[in-house]
């Protein structure tokens, strides 16, 4: 597979590339967690010095950043430079591909931040641009580019989406008294700031017993943003999940999965497909929870780039003990529960501290009386 950087010194960098790449990459984040399985992508269409163009990729894929700021530039791309966050596209979809789209407008250079892994462009994009004429710069932004999408980037490299974990619990750690009150261990900021992250993933996951003892809706519930909630995931190996939960009740209406062993009764199965939801049968039917890896395959499969995971303490633990977390969300309330309460993440039977999961700690923040911690496996905290 070619390098994010092969071809940069054909065309060196300009002085003000960086500056344009930032504002593209800016676009794209818009894009996170409604564009899957495509990539989110932003691109800046600049004119003797001014941006005359600006797009990115549009809610479900298409159409795709370079054709959106083509449009808005107009006659103005002819000569300009396209700033382009991921390899424009080279082969033929439901839409003309991108680097077609750039050779027709006149654009007389591309600067790019990464190549784009998908075996059906992977340097083709990059490749027919220079055959027509164009000036092309690689490399600009790729730090930031590959973590806007490492979601897309997972999926495609590594089968697997982009994986993060949220949790919400005491200074102790732990989720829930001994009695099960869980309701509500942080604040009102902190509920706000996990709702906005909702509106980001591609889909939200959840344990069978975080479904059964909160009975959540898991949508987005921040004004104006109800429409950006995520695809709900509950990963539930003995149907424990209610045929009368809020989950079920509306899987007519909005997206819903339910991952399980297979050899489940089938006529409970079909109880759930009747309601709307979509049945995932996944694993070898004899673990407590389907294997984490096959889990986030079968999510893959569906086009899922990233997910957010928000418990319970056993799905978190064999995510934790897979070594499949890329990010940790951590709410803490300043107060402490005690060792009999629930904790957030359960055993991993760990021996030594030499065994222990670690994620660097990329940014700390107050939330009202609550403090957020994010870990982040490549040490970056600016993109959620």
């Amino acid at each position: 597979m070619a390098s994010p950087t092969d071809g940069a010194t054909a065309e060196r960098p300009e002085p003000e590339d960086p500056h344009f790449m930032a504002m593209a990459l800016a676009l794209a984040r818009r894009g996170l967690g409604r564009v899957a399985p495509n990539p989110a992508v932003g691109c800046v269409i600049v004119a003797e010095g001014r941006v005359v163009g600006r797009g990115w990729t549009q809610p479900g894929g298409r159409p795709h950043a370079e054709t959106e700021a083509l449009a808005r530039a107009g006659a103005a791309a002819r000569g300009g430079t396209a700033y382009v966050s991921l390899e424009p596209c080279a082969h033929h979809g439901r839409t003309p591909p991108c680097a077609e789209a750039l050779v027709e407008a006149g654009i007389a250079r591309v600067v790019t931040a990464l190549r784009d892994p998908d075996p059906r462009v992977d340097g083709g994009g990059i490749a027919r641009l220079r055959e027509a004429g164009l000036r092309v710069t690689e490399g600009v932004g790729a730090v930031a580019a590959a973590a806007v999408n490492r979601g897309f980037l997972a999926r495609i490299r590594e089968g697997r989406p982009y994986v993060a974990l949220k949790l919400a619990s005491s200074l102790d750690g732990r989720i829930a008294t001994p009695g099960g009150e869980s309701r509500w261990i942080t604040g009102p900021e902190s509920r706000a700031w996990a709702h906005g992250l909702r509106a980001r993933y591609d889909a939200i996951m959840v344990g069978s017993g975080t479904a059964l003892a909160d009975d959540p809706d898991l949508g987005c519930r921040l004004p104006g943003l109800a429409d950006r909630s995520p695809v709900r995931i509950v990963v539930d190996r003995r149907l424990r999940l209610p045929l009368t939960s809020r989950l079920v009740a509306t899987a007519a209406t909005r997206p819903t999965w339910l991952v399980t062993a297979p050899g489940n009764d089938r006529t409970r199965l079909d109880g759930y497909r009747q309601a709307g939801v979509e049945v995932i049968e996944t694993g070898d039917g004899h673990a407590e929870l389907p294997s984490p890896a096959a889990v986030l395959a079968a999510l893959a499969e569906r086009g899922i780039t990233r997910v957010l995971v928000e418990g319970g303490a056993h799905l978190a633990a064999a995510l934790i003990g897979a070594h499949l977390v890329d990010r940790i969300y951590w709410f803490q309330a300043p107060f402490v529960i005690g060792g009999d309460g629930h904790p957030a993440v359960a055993g991993l039977a760990l021996e030594r501290l030499a065994e222990a999961f670690n994620l660097p700690l990329a940014r700390q923040l107050r939330l009202g009386v609550d403090t957020l911690g994010i870990f982040d496996a490549m040490g970056l905290a600016d993109v959620p």
